[in-house]
């Protein structure tokens, strides 16, 4: 008998300080991602998005794994295209957030679990973590987004040889390879995660998500657009009370609390015209 029932939650909600830690909770499968389980995952990146006062999200597994992928033991009697439409629901939702993510990983991150974790801005794991890019081996292509994650992490070159072989490879090569962040100890992974989310949940909310945002497009546009595009997210900064709090602390020698608050009060618009 499993050790989580049917019944039992498959997502973890827990959420601290404006830092919101989802974890995949089937260990008994190493949180292999069923059907119920794209569907809570999809939901909660969703809710995510809607959450004004959210500032980072965790995404991590229960019991010593984060995830082995896509959960195959149970055959669906359904079209394959209803089945990948999950994925891409998770894909997209997770690429569109504003917010810095997290991925922390222990143990195996394999298949659509290692593109998850890709799919988040840094990964973090644990010298015993394994990462494989297992599709081939299941005789199916790359999918959750590897195929335009990979190229641009590690090269065309790279990418190839990963998906392609379909070889495990450790945390130190991960690292290597740019696609670990950094390796953290299993007795310390909890407390560098913890503040690193504070860190990046004390900065300013607006700019970030704006500057993830132009990260995230820079490769897929030209220099000119790539100066447009600041130069319109500038704009937006500058329109909110964090830039003069920044200034502010500068000036007195503390730290900057920020908001993301528009600076513009209701009226202000009509008062100036």
């Amino acid at each position: 008998m499993s050790s989580t029932a049917s019944s039992d939650p498959v997502l973890l909600v827990s959420e601290q300080d404006g830092v919101r830690t989802l974890t995949l909770n089937r260990p008994e499968r190493k949180n292999a991602i069923d059907a119920r389980l794209w569907e809570e995952l999809a939901e909660a990146l969703r809710a995510a998005a809607r959450d004004t006062e959210l500032r980072v999200l965790v995404i991590t597994g229960a019991g010593g794994a984060f995830c082995s992928g896509a959960d195959i033991s149970t055959p669906e009697h359904i079209h394959p295209r209803h089945k990948l439409r999950r994925l891409t629901d998770v894909a997209l939702a997770l690429h569109d957030l504003s917010v810095p993510t997290i991925a922390k990983v222990t143990g195996v991150a394999v298949g659509a679990g290692w593109n998850l974790a890709l799919g988040c801005d840094f990964v973090v794991a644990t010298p015993e973590s394994r990462f494989c890019q297992i599709f081939a081996k299941r005789g199916l292509s790359v999918d959750l987004g590897g195929s335009w994650l990979l190229p641009k992490l590690v090269g065309l070159q790279q990418a190839k040889r990963l998906v392609l072989l379909g070889e495990m490879i450790d945390a130190a090569e991960a690292h290597a390879l740019g696609l670990v962040t950094w390796v953290k100890g299993a007795d310390e992974i909890d407390a560098f995660v913890a503040d690193l989310a504070a860190r990046l949940a004390a900065g300013p909310p607006v700019a970030l998500a704006q500057s993830k945002a132009l990260l995230n497009d820079g490769a897929n546009v030209t220099l000119r657009e790539a100066l447009a595009n600041e130069a319109w997210a500038q704009t937006g900064n500058f329109a909110t009370v964090d830039t003069a709090e920044a200034y502010r602390a500068f000036a007195e020698k503390r730290q900057p609390t920020f908001t993301g608050r528009w600076a513009l009060s209701p009226g202000s618009e009509k008062d100036h015209a």
